[in-house]
């Protein structure tokens, strides 16, 4: 009988939650740590056990998870009090699903491993709660190559394809890039969901009409109906992440001397709705700001 490498998991939220579950379904023993405790309620119920600090996910975990809100947050739960580096050593491994700074990545990696012996892989996913709930996710990994071989088989639960990007830090750049397009893709399709309605045109038409061509995508068919029937609920993911991964990708391009004059005005659109109550909203709602600027 094969044994199954023992998991951490930190970060039970919209992503973490699905994710978490589809480990616990495929058999691998897990243990959860979140910081508002009461979400890793539904995870103890299937089968998971719960840790009272970040610091106690090491204790057994051959790998530890993270799939946290920014940069801040993981260099709480790895370097803060009773953090991961407190009891982490060599052999174990960080998978960071987190949407991170890459240049932050690379120095917390370095830290980690300095003190810690704890090799740290960055693997970003994208796909959205669909994606985790069905397994579907693209993860896109930096690290070293044997890291990523040994998570292979785990993470082939949790997504249909893993590239490994580089060194450390290329799977974050790659997440970056793919966060600037999902992000101007997603206003792009609020002005033209906008432009149809003021010009007569049924909008909610528009995402079956375009399946298949070359304006088709992802995006286009999920947000275009929703945006259409105003229909914000259940919020899948919010402003605030595009908005912070926006910002991201400005500040990597200012760093890196590219420029990026789409997303830097995408960053503002979504900062300027944003700041309107919009934060923890679905991005769907970006069509109010589209309604409200044409009334």
């Amino acid at each position: 009988m094969q044994i199954m490498p023992s998991l951490g998991f930190a970060g039970i939220g919209l992503m973490g939650l699905p994710m978490c579950r589809r480990l616990l379904v495929a058999g691998y023993p897990l243990r959860v740590w979140n910081r508002s405790a009461d979400k890793c309620l539904p995870l103890l119920q299937e089968g998971a056990g719960r840790v009272e600090t970040p610091a106690e996910l090491c204790a057994d975990a051959e790998v530890v998870m993270l799939c946290l809100a920014d940069t801040a947050a993981v260099r709480e739960v790895v370097f803060g009090a009773d953090g991961l580096v407190e009891s982490a050593r060599p052999g174990q491994l960080l998978v960071d699903f987190s949407s991170l700074e890459p240049a932050a990545t690379r120095e917390m990696a370095e830290e980690l491993l300095q003190r810690t012996g704890m090799h740290w892989l960055d693997a970003p996913v994208s796909g959205g709660t669909a994606g985790a709930e069905a397994g579907s996710l693209a993860i896109m990994a930096g690290g070293r190559a044997d890291d990523v071989q040994r998570v292979r088989p785990i993470l082939a639960h949790l997504g249909q394809r893993l590239t490994h990007m580089g060194e450390v830090g290329a799977g974050q750049v790659s997440k970056v890039c793919n966060q600037m397009l999902v992000a101007c893709n997603a206003l792009v399709i609020a002005e033209v969901v906008a432009l149809a309605e003021r010009s007569g045109v049924d909008a909610s038409l528009l995402a079956s009409a375009l399946a298949g061509g070359f304006a088709d995508s992802k995006p286009l068919q999920i947000l275009a109906p929703q945006m259409a029937a105003s229909q914000f609920e259940p919020v899948r993911w919010h402003v605030r992440t595009l908005l912070k991964d926006l910002d991201t990708a400005v500040k990597l391009a200012r760093e890196q001397g590219s420029a990026t004059p789409m997303s830097g005005l995408a960053a503002q659109l979504m900062r300027l709705h944003g700041s309107q109550g919009n934060l923890s909203r679905d991005p769907s709602t970006l069509i109010e700001m589209l309604r409200e600027a044409c009334p």
